[in-house]
């Protein structure tokens, strides 16, 4: 066995090993039998479903392709989605739109991700708006500035887009629980 088949054959193994511990109708089948919901193309509602039962996500990302597959991902799952490509489009998205939860980069020109963070949260009219940060940026010192600028969420790329819809759900419940300063704390808790 050569060192390329030893190679795929480990890979092959451990992808084997993570989807015996999924639930089956995550382990099988085609990506859209994951999908819970199927909205109108375009992120429209559901029939009898209102605007305001919709949660809106603001995704804040300056890289076309990543605020394409969360997009995608995001809609497909039931959630209305705006998007901004930097922090001060960012800014007004957010006072024009009143978004659920806010999904922001770090990286971005102009005016950053924390730069955004600490707008939202100096403003009363914000500061209530959960933000999930989304970015390359790994080290502990990141996690522990998003935890200080009160995010809710720290999800770092390259991330499995399927699974982003489920973190943006998880986070509204949490937080429609009373868990906000739960989640927070937990930040310092990952790797």
């Amino acid at each position: 066995m050569t060192a390329v088949q030893r190679t795929r054959s480990r890979r092959s193994e451990t992808l084997r090993a993570s989807r015996a511990h999924r639930p089956l109708h995550l382990a099988e089948g085609t990506w859209r039998s994951r999908v819970r919901h199927r909205p109108d193309p375009g992120g429209g509602s559901a029939p009898g479903r209102s605007e305001e039962s919709t949660p809106r996500v603001l995704l804040v990302d300056d890289e076309r392709s990543i605020r394409t597959i969360c997009r995608v991902n995001l809609e497909g799952d039931g959630l209305a989605v705006t998007e901004a490509t930097d922090g001060s489009e960012a800014l007004e998205a957010v006072r024009r739109e009143r978004p659920s939860l806010v999904l922001l980069d770090v990286m971005m020109p102009g005016i950053d991700g924390w730069g955004v963070a600490e707008e939202l949260a100096a403003d009363d009219d914000t500061r209530e708006i959960p933000v999930v940060f989304l970015s390359a940026r790994a080290a502990n010192e990141d996690r522990a500035h998003a935890q200080e600028l009160g995010a809710v969420g720290y999800v770092v790329k390259p991330f499995d887009p399927i699974e982003l819809a489920g973190i943006v759900r998880d986070v509204l419940e949490r937080v429609a629980r009373g868990e906000r300063e739960q989640l927070n704390r937990e930040l310092s808790e990952h790797e």
